[in-house]
């Protein structure tokens, strides 16, 4: 196997707070979204502070597929791989599409911090809708077919509240509740699974819900 410091998250130390993430070079969908997510973290709270003192590794299970991956921690280093082909101190089965919301109770084999570490790891937090759907747009713009204009709406205490990112002739209208906006923006929510919980509302072309569910697919595993 060999490894690839992971997209965005580690452009420079101080980006991801002196933590080294590593995944898989070609890594499988379960791989870059553990990854990316593990950088979030780091990005927001710090989250690297709680790896400082655990080594151990961490299985992680889809709970309704057989995707699975294992996570290695040591010395300042986490290392995201393919599958579980070694006996884990921990093992999580979560749900891929809920923000690594646990399923079951932890398997832990090893030291109780090493579970603290992982959970901590798994849950970053939700950036502001706004600020989400701004960075959103700018990584969509590489995306073949993307409109010139993304809208967002959502509805606070204060009524209807609509964020206008890009400019141009041709958009895409977004709406639904803030948080759902800043998972579906961030990466934190799968736009289709999203969209099934009939929370999101859409208006545009097929062809731009197309487009802008492989703009959301970038954001979420991070290619």
């Amino acid at each position: 196997m060999t490894e690839t410091t992971i997209g965005h998250a580690t452009r420079g130390a101080d980006a991801v707070g002196g933590l080294d993430i590593r995944i898989e070079d070609d890594a499988s969908p379960i791989v870059r979204l553990i990854g990316r997510t593990i950088a979030d973290s780091v990005r927001a709270n710090g989250a690297d502070s709680v790896v400082a003192t655990v080594a151990g590794t961490v299985a992680v299970r889809s709970h309704d597929t057989p995707q699975a991956a294992t996570i290695s921690i040591s010395d300042g280093v986490v290392a995201v791989s393919s599958g579980v082909f070694v006996e884990p101190d921990l093992t999580l089965t979560v749900d891929l599409n809920g923000r690594f919301a646990l399923v079951g109770e932890p398997v832990v084999a090893g030291d109780d911090d090493l579970a603290a570490a992982a959970l901590a790891l798994l849950a970053p937090p939700l950036p502001d809708w706004k600020v989400a759907a701004d960075s959103f747009w700018a990584a969509a713009q590489s995306v073949p077919g993307i409109p010139d204009t993304l809208v967002a709406i959502t509805e606070g205490p204060e009524g209807l509240d609509q964020h206008v990112v890009g400019e141009g002739e041709t958009h895409y209208v977004i709406a639904g509740p803030p948080e759902l906006l800043a998972g579906i923006f961030s990466g934190a929510d799968d736009l289709i699974a999203a969209l099934s919980t009939g929370l999101i509302g859409v208006r545009g072309t097929f062809s731009q819900l197309s487009v802008l569910v492989a703009a959301s697919w970038k954001v979420r595993y991070d290619v």
